[in-house]
């Protein structure tokens, strides 16, 4: 007598157990779970998807990989190559993370009946949640890629949501929006563009993922005054695909032969989101990327004026064009130990019509560039 073969697959991931891991997570409070709940993600991502893999982006085949991947909380990619045919297949839109999502919607505190102002509409899963939490004609939303625009509105109406949308650049103001209270960016910005400040109303939000040159991406949080300044904390790692016109190439062109000098600073220890936020206000102009090696990680800096250095876990240093770019970043480090070593939610931003300081721990006490 034969036994029935049993399958071993997982199951497919739903919906519910989804939003049930964001609650248990404490990213969710009981408002924000029903809106989850009452929204589904499925409704906001189309049938051709892609998932981001560390050196490419994999075609999503078949329904249950589709749902599968759907139901999880990574990221979805939605687009390749601005909606080129035939491009390298490099992700230029998606949706996002739901945990990440999760954690921006909480950040700005909203309360019945304000005016929310969304830069980056994307799939519409946000603005569709952000019309549940509030109703339609509170929300408005702003997206540069008509194609995308197009395919969100269309899944925002099949859902049932008519909030306000317009095909444009979202770092330009909204004609004739007026003042709103909070604003959310789901695109990276290479810094806060002061015309989204003037749009918010004193003492309303913004939350913004910053995409900073020297290796991360951090979440920030800003109150805006009634000067029309806006400070606040970082509020951790946030990597999204940056606004259309803040996008940088990774690294600057490099010049000139290379230097040999003994390993020093493990560069596996600066792979740090605080010493990012320091090294990125003591280092303006400073790219850095990398990549984990079985020894540890390598990395690539690099300056505008051609100088460069790489440096790899247990090797050589190699340093290139003028100036000693890797001792730079080394005193840097040191100078961050100095200060105890602190952590993401130490540092903040503050912005004004003139400039953009990052501080640690007081807003009056901001890290000057090491130099001019």
């Amino acid at each position: 007598m034969h036994s029935a073969a049993v399958s071993t697959s997982p199951p497919i991931p739903t919906y519910p157990d989804l939003v049930q891991a964001l609650a248990d997570q404490g990213l969710l409070d009981a408002r924000w779970r029903q809106v989850f709940e009452a929204v589904p993600r499925s409704r906001f991502v189309p049938a051709d998807v892609w998932r981001q893999l560390p050196d490419r982006c994999e075609p999503v085949v078949g329904t249950e990989q589709w749902l599968a991947l759907v139901n999880s909380d990574e990221p979805v990619v939605t687009q390749l190559d601005d909606g080129a045919v035939g491009g390298p297949g490099i992700a230029t839109s998606s949706n996002s993370m739901p945990s990440m999502v999760a954690r921006m919607l909480m950040l700005l505190d909203i309360r019945d009946g304000q005016r929310v102002l969304e830069i980056g509409t994307g799939t519409g899963y946000v603005a569709a949640l952000l019309c549940e939490r509030l109703g339609d004609d509170v929300v408005h939303s702003v997206e540069l890629d008509p194609a995308v625009a197009r395919q969100a509105a269309e899944a925002l109406a099949r859902a049932g949501y008519r909030p306000h949308l317009r095909v444009g650049d979202g770092e330009q103001p909204w004609p004739r929006l007026g003042p709103v209270d909070r604003l959310v960016a789901t695109c990276a910005l290479r810094h806060i563009p002061y015309a989204l400040l003037r749009q918010i109303r004193p003492g309303g939000i913004l939350v913004a993922p910053l995409a900073r040159e020297f290796w991360s991406g951090a979440l920030v949080r800003l109150h805006v005054q009634d000067d029309g300044t806006a400070t606040g904390p970082f509020r951790g790692g946030a990597t999204y695909m940056p606004m259309r016109s803040h996008r940088t190439p990774d690294l600057h062109q490099v010049h000139g032969n290379g230097r040999a000098r003994a390993a020093g600073l493990d560069p596996a220890r600066i792979l740090d989101l605080g010493f990012a936020l320091y090294a990125g206000a003591r280092l303006p102009g400073v790219r850095l990327i990398h990549q984990t090696t079985t020894q540890g990680a390598q990395v690539w800096a690099t300056r505008e004026n051609g100088a460069a250095a790489t440096a790899a876990t247990g090797q050589d240093v190699w340093q290139y064009g003028p100036g000693l770019l890797w001792e730079e970043i080394e005193q840097a480090w040191w100078e961050y130990e100095s200060v105890g070593r602190p952590g993401p939610e130490q540092f903040g931003l503050t912005v004004t019509d003139r400039a953009q300081q990052v501080w640690l721990r007081d807003p009056h006490d901001v890290i000057r560039p090491a130099r001019a």
